[in-house]
This record gives C-alpha cells, sequence and structure tokens, in this order.
C-alpha cells in the first residue's frame, strides 16, 4: 500500500478516473501509518478494532464503524490497534464537471472553508454519510460495468449530505496559522523518506526546518508527539517490516538498508517498536 509515502509519488487510480481504494489489515506490509500527506483527499472507513490517527497535530481515536475524511495537504499518520479499515483517495476535482458543483469543491481546495473530518457511526448526524460510504466502499472496491459510475454516486452524495448538514466551519486565523506551522515540517518528512537508509542527523533535519536543534525538538514533538530521532527510529523500523515481509533478505542486509549499521540495535530497537525479533515478524502467519 505504497499511497502511504510522504509527498505523493504514486497515482491513486487512473489519469481518466483519479480514485483509489485500499484495504489495511495487521498482515499488510505497511498496517502502520507513517505521516505523510498528499495532494487528494482520502475518506477512511474502519471496519474493525481502532486506530489513533493524527490530523495536522490533532489527535483522534476511531472505532469500527467511523469514517475520517482527511482534506489534501493535511500531514497524518496513526497507529492501528487490532484495525482492519478500508481507504478511498481521490482527487477532488473529479466532481468538478459543472459550474454548480465546481463552487462546492473550490470552497474546500482553497481553504476558505474546513470540513469535519469524523464522523461516529454512534451520532445520528452521521448516518447519511456512513450510508453513501457503505455504497462507495463496494462500489470501488470489486469493479464492474457501471462502479465508476456508481462510485461517483456515492462520492456526490456524500459530499452532498456533508453541505447539507453543514458539517464544516469557516477557516480560522488558528487553523490557517497551524497549516502553515506543519508545512515547516514537510522537507523534514520528506528528508527522512528520501534519506532513512543513510546516516542523518538532528542538524540535519532542523537545518531543514530552518530552527535551532533545540527549538525544533520542541516543535517536532509538540506537532508529531515523537521526538525527532524517536519517529526516525520509528519509520526505519516501519520501512524495515515492509521488506521482511515482502523480500527474503536476511536481518543484517534489512537493518543495513533501512539505516542501521549494527545488527544487534536494529533487533533491539525492532522489539521496542513492534513487540517482537525481525525474524518472528518476517516468519508471522
Amino acid at each position: 500500500m505504497h499511497y502511504l509515502d510522504y509527498n505523493e509519488k504514486i497515482n491513486h487510480g487512473t489519469p481518466d478516473f483519479p480514485i483509489a481504494f485500499y484495504h489495511v489489515d495487521e498482515h499488510h506490509p505497511r498496517y502502520a501509518m507513517p505521516f505523510h500527506w498528499h495532494k487528494e483527499m482520502e475518506l477512511i472507513r474502519i471496519l474493525e478494532g481502532s486506530i489513533t490517527i493524527s490530523l495536522d497535530s490533532v489527535f483522534l481515536t476511531a472505532r469500527a464503524g467511523d469514517l475520517i475524511l482527511i482534506e489534501e495537504g493535511v500531514i497524518h499518520g496513526g497507529t492501528p490497534e487490532h484495525c482492519v479499515y478500508e481507504c478511498a483517495v481521490f482527487d477532488p476535482n473529479i466532481l468538478a464537471h459543472t459550474d454548480a458543483c465546481k463552487r462546492y469543491v473550490r470552497l474546500t481546495t482553497r481553504h476558505q472553508i474546513q470540513l469535519y473530518n469524523y464522523f461516529q457511526a454512534d451520532d445520528p448526524r452521521s448516518a447519511p454519510l456512513l450510508a453513501a460510504a457503505e455504497r462507495l466502499f463496494p462500489a470501488i472496491r470489486w469493479p464492474h460495468a457501471g462502479s465508476e459510475l456508481l462510485t461517483l454516486g456515492a462520492l456526490y452524495e456524500f459530499f452532498g449530505r456533508l453541505f447539507e448538514g453543514e458539517l464544516y466551519s469557516e477557516s480560522r486565523e488558528e487553523s490557517v496559522s497551524l497549516r502553515r506551522k506543519m508545512d515547516v515540517l514537510k522537507p523534514v518528512l520528506e528528508y527522512i523518506d528520501a534519506n532513512y537508509a543513510s546516516p542523518i542527523t538532528l542538524s540535519d533535519l532542523s537545518r531543514l526546518a530552518g530552527m535551532s536543534s533545540k527549538y525544533f525538538c520542541r516543535f517536532f514533538r509538540a506537532a508529531l508527539h515523537r521526538t525527532p530521532v524517536d519517529y526516525l527510529n520509528y519509520y526505519r523500523i516501519e520501512r524495515a517490516c515492509h521488506i521482511l515481509t515482502t523480500t527474503e533478505l536476511p536481518v543484517t542486509e534489512v537493518a543495513y538498508r533501512c539505516g542501521f549499521n549494527d545488527s544487534s540495535y536494529f533487533v533491539k530497537t525492532f522489539r521496542k517498536y513492534m513487540g517482537i525479533t525481525p525474524r518472528a515478524y518476517a516468519h508471522r502467519s
């Protein structure tokens, strides 16, 4: 599920139908959700368990039946707990085929309004949105004749119900300020994504953010609830999980490819984040 990379390096769907479906469970090689963002919107439906997810540093815990809507450019990442979830990632302009519809899309893409991002299964206001999602995900998951029309219809219904219920707020200066602050972290996260296999220092990261190392550490932790070093190790282990489950490389080689020069330290760090050894993780059913 490579949509979990940082500033998107892949296309979702096809040029003439830019929407894609992803299904994630505990056996998925990229089950954990590192911090990332993309130019598309994303709708996540929790099927089982729960996930604690951060949306531009605001944390929430979603459970089975809940929906999460993520607007373009929002830095998000999450920690699933026995979770199964599915995602629809799409270009919102897919809905802007008439002037009447474009004005709604522009309100969101130009950040004039902020859409509500969390719809709980037990909230009556969420019922119309949950019903639309119930039609959306099967249509996109199992393509068939007419499924594109059903997918678009469900998306139109979802956003129509969202605006009908006034489930949004006008963008405030605080939210605009938060977005700008989070934008400072994007080159840092991109750098980690591109260079995690090489030595990375705190000075490297703080320089990218244009901050002193001391202030950068405080800023990073306040935004992502991890220190820069903790997040770097977490991301390297997440990449190691992907390699372990998609190749037959020895543990020492996986450690080297993920930026660990000491295999014993790699095993210790892996156990810290995953609760088991790399070898056991690679051979789990």
